[in-house]
């Protein structure tokens, strides 16, 4: 099984995740992910032999449409998931993040994650309408899967890393992380 099967599998087995899929599905939102922590606590907790999966602090949908880039529909589309379950949606249309941070525009969803903060945090699952699941992951699975966190090159901004690093907490809740030494 490769390393890309391992982790739908491990989707596949937790009705949490494949019931926010399925909401997510509903949005009918071109070109959508469900991105970082949605995907990377579910490894992290299964590297670590939890039984029980991690809270969120929210579930990030991402999605990409440049013909409709503004933020006042990325809340209504919040809102409207967030009224309708008790998930803590945070939808963002990747299209506009490149102005950002100053770089060229994006030319779909997974194109945007090779520019975030962390290696690990650029992994994302999909659920198309026959119910296949599939796995976007612009800067590989190696890392995730060895239970590493690393600044990702793309991201010029190596406080951000080392920010994100203390303020998240990750080697509080999944001790045998190896965090890299910036």
């Amino acid at each position: 099984m490769s390393d890309s099967e391992r982790i739908l599998a491990w989707i596949r087995q937790d009705r949490w995740r494949m019931a926010a899929l399925r909401q997510a599905r509903e949005a009918a939102l071109p070109d959508w992910w469900l991105a970082a922590g949605f995907v990377r606590n579910l490894v992290w907790d299964r590297l670590h032999g939890y039984t029980t999966a991690t809270a969120l602090n929210d579930i990030d949908l991402i999605y990409f449409d440049p013909g409709d880039e503004r933020r006042e529909r990325d809340r209504a589309l919040t809102q409207r998931l967030r009224a309708a379950s008790t998930l803590p949606w945070s939808v963002k249309n990747q299209a506009r993040m490149h102005r950002r941070h100053g770089h060229e525009p994006y030319a779909s969803a997974s194109d945007a994650m090779r520019f975030w903060v962390e290696r690990e945090t650029a992994i994302a699952v999909t659920l198309d309408r026959a119910g296949r699941l599939s796995l976007s992951a612009p800067l590989g699975l190696a890392s995730l899967l060895q239970g590493r966190v690393t600044h990702n090159p793309n991201h010029a901004d190596s406080s951000d890393f080392r920010r994100r690093v203390v303020q998240k907490g990750w080697r509080q809740h999944w001790p045998q992380l190896e965090i890299e030494a910036q």
